[in-house]
């Protein structure tokens, strides 16, 4: 194999598919190179729950072959992708991040799985999340701990810990997670990706529920456009889906010249914003006012007894998931999650039904405050990079989520949100910049974030070929 074969691991998906269409790379090359760089990095991160080279190596010859007959499947046949361990893959069980004996196998693939594989997408498997996607980190009842592809000393984020650390460690270049309340931009802000939260519905889900999203992970803005023209198409198994007007997923950069920026610096909930965070918020609030956008002061406009019922509500939620089991499987949660979902077991029907309403305010609050604006731009979080050995930035799990202050109004609200890379802090841990719009426009969010990538200046960037 000659050095360009065995480093297309590295590749984006658009230089990938312009080299299979050359001829000068197939699929299975590509593919051995990506099998390769799992083999080196994959003993320390930890990344997948599910990879099968053998059937990598077939999807992978199947693609080559279509290639070599003039017929690829879509512009994207036989690029490596991986998918979340909760989006069902036929006949593939789907754990939930659990140790909880015998669980659940998918009996068909959810829509996101089936437009990646009618598409050729050669899907590499299932990566990791923690205990039912309730922690912001990598660490696992059943997995163990998934780290940070870029310093594996460092938390991965969740709860798509695996799809963010196989994104960050070049595992080829299309990652899907899922997010309910940060679990896609988490990992973005704390591993130097691009990582959309999209609008409600515009991904299908076959378990949809309020404020639950899929969307990509990626090295750059370019390949999560890429992506969602792939996966962001109607499925009827999705019974809380809205119809959305086409979208043009297309990689080109738009300036936010002319558009009403709003900068969030404080939530109004959660955790204080640490100062390096703060510093890079100011300084892409210059790049979006340089480029002649009007920014705009947003006060904070969630209350925190807003979050604080919301996630009590999780917890009765997932305390009704955790009583359900027996002693074996009760024992088999991760502690952390069984002290922080038992928790919930007191609180009355009258309490869970607040709790349950705070979705409901927290959407029409966010809607509220952000509908004079074209975008928000905030921090994804407010704090950098945890030790991959914590479940949470704050280890007390009777303590509320504060980190995800920023991140969970656009989960109710349904709107669509990014994290871009905005800054590296001296100690190398990297800081996320937050991008929200309207329902509707994550076409013209990924292509503004695609603008932001070219012009934040290359001390904001991850520098991927130093990625060991």
């Amino acid at each position: 194999m000659t050095h360009a074969q065995s480093s297309s691991w590295s590749l984006d998906a658009a230089t990938l598919v312009e080299k299979y269409r050359s001829g000068e790379l197939t699929p299975s090359e590509v593919a051995e190179s990506v099998i390769a760089r799992v083999a080196e990095r994959e003993p320390e991160l930890n990344a997948f729950y599910l990879f099968d080279e053998e059937q990598v190596r077939a999807d992978a010859a199947a693609s080559t072959k279509r290639w070599q007959a003039g017929s690829p499947l879509s512009d994207f046949d036989g690029v490596p992708a991986t998918v979340k361990e909760n989006i069902a893959r036929e006949g593939k069980p789907k754990p939930s991040g659990t140790a909880i004996p015998n669980p659940p196998v998918a009996e068909r693939n959810a829509p996101t799985t089936d437009r990646l594989l009618e598409a050729g997408v050669v899907i590499l498997g299932s990566t990791t999340m923690p205990d039912w996607g309730m922690l912001s980190s990598g660490v696992s009842s059943l997995h163990g701990i998934t780290r940070n592809g870029l310093n594996p000393a460092h938390t991965s984020g969740g709860s798509s810990a695996g799809a963010g650390t196989a994104a960050a460690a070049g595992y080829g270049p299309l990652h899907v997670g899922t997010d309910i309340g940060g679990s896609i931009r988490l990992p973005g802000s704390w591993q130097g990706l691009t990582a959309l939260k999209p609008s409600e519905g515009l991904i299908p889900l076959d378990v949809p529920y309020t404020g639950r999203a899929a969307g990509p992970l990626t090295r750059t803005a370019g390949d999560a456009i890429r992506l969602m023209s792939l996966i962001a198409k109607p499925d009827a198994r999705d019974y809380l889906t809205r119809p959305y007007e086409p979208m043009q997923w297309i990689a080109q950069p738009l300036s936010p010249r002319g558009m009403r920026v709003a900068i969030q610096r404080d939530a109004g909930s959660g955790l204080a914003v640490e100062p390096e965070t703060a510093a890079a918020l100011e300084r892409a609030a210059e790049r979006f006012e340089a480029a002649g956008a009007e920014v705009v002061d947003l006060d904070p406009f969630m209350a925190p007894e807003v979050l604080d019922g919301l996630v009590d509500f999780w917890r009765s939620r997932s305390y009704a998931d955790y009583e359900a089991l027996d002693e074996a499987g009760q024992a088999a949660v991760l502690p952390f999650i069984a002290e922080w979902c038992i928790a919930g077991a007191g609180r009355s029907a009258a309490e869970t039904v607040r709790g349950r309403n705070m979705a409901d305010e927290m959407a029409r609050v966010t809607r509220q405050a952000t509908a004079p604006f074209d975008l928000v731009i905030s921090p994804v979080t407010p704090v950098a990079a945890f030790a991959a050995e914590e479940p949470m930035p704050v280890l007390d799990p009777l303590a509320t989520m504060g980190h995800i202050s920023f991140t969970v109004p656009y989960n109710m609200s349904g709107q669509p949100a990014v994290s871009v890379g905005m800054g590296v802090q001296a100690d190398g841990r990297t800081i996320g910049l937050q991008i929200a719009s309207r329902i509707g426009t994550d076409d013209r969010l990924m292509r503004v974030a695609l603008w932001f990538e070219q012009v934040r200046g290359t001390a904001a960037e991850v520098d991927w070929a130093a990625v060991r």
